[in-house]
């Protein structure tokens, strides 16, 4: 495929359309926005010369559109991506990509049918810290994984539970559905598919019907565990994984910003065991994790290569939730 600057358009332009708009590097040129606040599109629009439009449908009939970035509320995003998917336009779809995994069958379908790239904004698998560490694993040089231990949380602020995460309509669930597809997909990255799923969510500060904490044990046929939680009830945001090898750990804690300062350490263990080889890794600087992971998909564009961080990803992070969510006595189905 030829190297031409790929045009893309921005359906959703609130905090996260506004960032991925930052973000596209050198590889692509915004050229329409669209939102239901015509305001918020024309502002997005303006500051890049592109088009706004208060439809998104009106985007997907732009023959210079290339790639579509889908960044709005859980409740559009599967009919949006379909949407684009059928008008021949790469996507990429922030996670989870749907509210349930029903909704994103006939989007694989499509994409499947049609040809086109799918990558599902699973931007913490971008991160320098889980780079670094996933190279480290790669390399053998914390040995055969055994587990993962890994939280992720935060505490809202006044308002929380009246904003429309708190609405299952429009967000399919709670805390669960919110940060949980990245501890699920990063887990999936590290140690494969899980096929026992055990977990359970529950609503235990914020008065809202969707649940402000989900807990979570996944095993692999080989027995890899994950045990991970979520929170809304954190109270200090943090971000914490530890990736546990036969004969090292890896340590990586904060994502920048309130998450605190990024940092990797690895422990590797000495023949007699005891206090391990330890190094570590700070990265103070701005995140990058957006930046890399359109490149990237830039480049499965160009190359027509498969999405690292696909459809099938997010399927299979929202069917983990779904049981979750059964066996909790949620039903958050539309």
């Amino acid at each position: 495929m030829t190297d031409k600057l790929l045009g893309i358009a921005i359906i959703g332009c609130g905090l996260i359309g506004q960032k991925r708009a930052k973000a596209l590097g050198t590889g692509g040129r915004l050229i329409a926005c669209a939102d239901k606040d015509a305001g918020r599109a024309e502002s997005l629009a303006k500051s890049a010369g592109a088009q706004s439009f208060s439809d998104w449908r009106d985007v997907l009939r732009l023959s210079e559109v290339d790639l579509v970035i889908v960044a709005t509320l859980h409740d559009s995003l599967a009919e949006i991506t379909l949407a684009a998917v059928e008008a021949g336009k790469h996507v990429l779809v922030e996670k989870p990509a749907a509210r349930t995994s029903a909704e994103l069958e006939p989007v694989i379908a499509a994409a499947a049918r049609t040809g086109v790239k799918v990558h599902v904004g699973f931007s913490h698998r971008y991160h320098r810290a889980l780079r670094k560490a996933r190279e480290i694993v790669d390399n053998g040089e914390v040995g055969e994984l055994m587990f993962i231990r890994a939280r992720y949380g935060h505490g809202g602020r006044p308002g929380y539970d009246r904003e429309w995460r708190a609405v299952p309509e429009l967000s399919g669930g709670g805390e669960l559905i919110d940060q949980g597809p990245h501890l699920i997909d990063l887990s999936r990255w590290f140690l494969g598919e899980f096929n026992e799923i055990q977990g359970f969510a529950h609503t235990y500060f914020w008065d809202m019907p969707v649940d402000d904490n989900g807990f979570m044990i996944l095993k692999t046929p080989g027995e890899k565990v994950a045990f991970l939680h979520v929170s809304c009830t954190e109270w200090k945001n943090m971000f914490s994984m530890e990736i546990y090898g036969k004969v090292g750990k890896l340590e990586i804690s904060g994502l920048g910003g309130s998450y605190g300062v990024e940092r990797l350490t690895h422990y590797r263990m000495l023949p007699e065991m005891g206090p391990p080889d330890t190094t570590s890794w700070e990265y103070p600087m701005a995140d990058n994790s957006w930046a890399v992971e359109i490149e990237e998909f830039f480049e499965d564009i160009r190359l027509d290569r498969p999405s690292s961080a696909g459809l099938s990803d997010a399927y299979e992070s929202l069917k983990i939730i779904e049981k979750i969510y059964q066996e909790s006595g949620y039903d958050h189905s539309a």
